[in-house]
């Protein structure tokens, strides 16, 4: 309602019933439901075009985006969130944090409402963030696979060999020395 030209976009639930569900709910809160805009699964490649689409991703609470809002960002469109007290309800603030947009993650409802109505009124804010995200991709450690890789592979050889050795552990996080 804030946003009369606005469009809630979802992906289409796999019941028809889930989808009119929502259209009755929204119709009843004097919203158009034609405002509430269904797509279909598509191949990964189609999804992120199409994502590229979006102004910005609303995350969910309490369980969060995880792929979700890691396509969305690597699509280049902001994100905001409030995480909770459980993991589901963190990824989109680490996600969020991953790619330097921690002014996007809202510390309560009221917070997330006011941030999202605020971006959704600017564009000039929305289109910045697009290129610090698409600027900064393949920069942010979210993004690199390579990286990622690397990392896990000495992560796995470090464990082995802390196992190999016999070595005691008490809990006590496996440390690599951040060599990149």
């Amino acid at each position: 309602m804030a946003i009369p030209q606005s469009v809630l976009w979802l992906l289409k639930p796999p019941v028809d019933e889930a989808a009119e569900n929502l259209r009755r709910f929204v119709a009843a809160h004097g919203i158009d439901p034609a405002r509430v805009v269904f797509a279909g699964r598509v191949p990964q490649t189609e999804h992120l075009a199409r994502l590229q689409l979006a102004d910005l991703a609303l995350d969910t609470f309490p369980c969060g985006s995880h792929t979700t809002g890691s396509d969305a960002l690597w699509a280049g469109v902001p994100m905001v969130t409030r995480p909770g007290e459980l993991f589901a309800s963190r990824v989109g603030a680490s996600l969020l944090h991953a790619v330097g947009l921690e002014e996007l993650v809202a510390q309560d409802n009221e917070a997330y409402f006011k941030l999202a109505l605020s971006l959704a009124v600017d564009p000039a804010k929305l289109a910045d963030m697009r290129a610090r995200l698409i600027a900064q991709r393949p920069y942010w450690p979210l993004f690199d696979t390579q990286r990622f890789t690397r990392d896990l592979e000495r992560l796995y050889g470090a464990m082995w060999l802390r196992e190999a050795s016999g070595e005691q552990h008490q809990g006590e996080p496996l440390v690599l020395d951040g060599e990149g």
